[in-house]
């Protein structure tokens, strides 16, 4: 009953919006008018929010603000001189408002009864969002979930789901999967990896601080990774650190093969790095013709004008530390309107310490902490801060909580089981550091020197804890 008396409102409202319009005087350009305008004017909103988070570059922000305009112009030139009201309908023009209202709800039961099902159950959103993919996938990942809750330890399982989860742009899903497929790896660089960019497809194109961490780690073991350096550059231009950003793409693309694929995309990178800090794009773009570097696209990739160009390199040093300073403002001023954007928080901290600013990037890693108290990059970013504030002392009781909650949530968290395990063993707590430790320890390359470094300082602490008896 309950289901007829909510068809029956809806078809209501339906009916009503349809005839709405028959019932009254024509005319109305002038509110369409008014209507298409405000719908530009949200647009020209949402552009200025994507420039600020760095959805969009200079040129492209640019050209969609001309087109735009050139849209509120049109339409306001289409408004034209106000017409006189015409005279009102006509019992016999009211016709088709009153076919429409008996006939549609008659044509919606005809339709639906043959084939409905009011009883049936609400279908999930991620079946909704599986519709376009062949049953026989979505057969398959069903079958691979049932397989992966019996074995929950089926490496290959996990990367599995988390490739086919990607393909069909479900990418926090992929990401989740990553997740579990790179603990039961032991950090395996390429799925480090593919986890990383996962985050950055998940975060619309932004590195998040987790990914960051993660394509760092990639880099201590594979140095010539070159989505790992190319992330991480891109991580420093959002953070409004161009400089970083220009060495990173620089030397990527000085260590491509010519016929890369990536290749056109750096170049791009290096010339809008180029143009925010004022030099000329020919003078920072490694030269093609040295060993090891890539050769010209046979097309140039997409640059700044020449009018830009000249005007940024008018600007001084001081002028340029204002703009980023100006960029870093904005979204300060975005973040006290929307406090919950933990990425953009992490963000705003990086771009102040970048500043030299450490008393505000403090107060911007709390403002993330506050927006996801439980996300463990964010806990651990937030300690690191508070540590690298105190150089000269113990680690600060604060930071010491942010890594037990951040352990909490994620136990094979690796910053927080060595800070942990460093701070019990100063305190004299030789067994508590031997496990943190040795938590640690399975998670690293047993080739690798620093498993050497760590088994040895294991081996030590335990020798302690027996002299101790703790």
């Amino acid at each position: 009953m309950l289901f007829w008396i909510l068809a029956a409102l809806l078809t209501a409202c339906a009916v009503a919006l349809l005839v709405h319009p028959l019932m009254r005087s024509r005319g109305g350009a002038a509110a369409r008018t008014d209507y298409d305008l405000a719908v530009y004017r949200d647009q020209l909103q949402e552009l200025e929010r994507d420039v600020a988070r760095g959805l969009l570059d200079r040129d492209q922000a640019e050209a969609a603000r001309a087109e735009i305009g050139r849209r509120m112009l049109a339409a306001d030139a289409g408004r034209g001189p106000q017409a006189p009201a015409p005279p009102s309908r006509t019992s016999a023009g009211r016709w088709p408002a009153v076919a429409i209202a008996a006939l549609l709800p008659l044509a919606a039961l005809a339709v639906y009864l043959p084939a409905g099902h009011p009883d049936l159950p609400a279908q999930p959103v991620a079946s909704r969002e599986d519709a376009g993919a062949p049953p026989a996938v979505l057969e398959a990942l069903d079958r691979l979930g049932q397989e992966l809750e019996r074995d929950p330890e089926n490496l290959q399982g996990w990367v599995l789901m988390a490739q086919v989860y990607d393909r069909m742009g479900r990418h926090r899903d992929a990401a989740d999967a990553y997740r579990r497929a790179l603990a039961l790896s032991q950090g395996d660089p390429g799925l480090a990896t593919a986890f990383a960019e996962a985050l950055v497809r998940t975060d619309r194109g932004i590195v998040p601080e987790e990914a960051r961490r993660l394509f760092e780690g990639v880099l201590e073991r594979v140095p010539d990774d070159p989505r790992a350096r190319y992330y991480l550059a891109l991580a420093s231009a959002q953070a409004g650190d161009f400089e970083t950003a220009l060495a990173g793409w620089s030397g990527l693309l000085r260590a491509s093969p010519p016929d890369a694929p990536w290749v056109g995309m750096v170049r791009q990178r290096i010339a809008e790095a180029a143009t925010e800090l004022g030099r000329d794009v020919a003078s920072v773009m490694p030269d093609p013709s040295s060993p090891g570097t890539a050769a010209q696209p046979s097309a140039p990739a997409p640059g700044p004008t020449r009018e830009q160009m000249q005007a940024a390199g008018e600007m001084t040093a001081e002028q340029r530390a204002g703009m980023v300073r100006g960029m870093v403002d904005r979204l300060a001023a975005r973040l006290a309107e929307e406090p919950g954007d933990a990425d953009g928080w992490l963000r705003l901290a990086r771009a102040y310490r970048v500043l030299g600013d450490r008393e505000k990037a403090l107060g911007a890693y709390a403002g993330a902490q506050r927006a996801a108290p439980d996300r463990p990059d964010v806990l651990v970013a937030r300690a690191e801060a508070l540590i690298d504030a105190a150089p000269d002392g113990p680690p600060p009781p604060e930071a010491l909580a942010a890594l037990r909650r951040a352990l909490e949530v994620d136990p094979a968290n690796a910053t927080a089981l060595y800070v942990l395990g460093q701070d019990a063993a100063e305190a004299g707590r030789p067994a508590d550091a031997a496990e943190l430790w040795g938590r640690l320890l399975a998670q690293l390359d047993p080739a690798s020197s620093e498993h050497a470094r760590l088994r040895e300082a294991i081996e030590a602490l335990k020798t302690e804890a027996l002299k101790t008896g703790g």
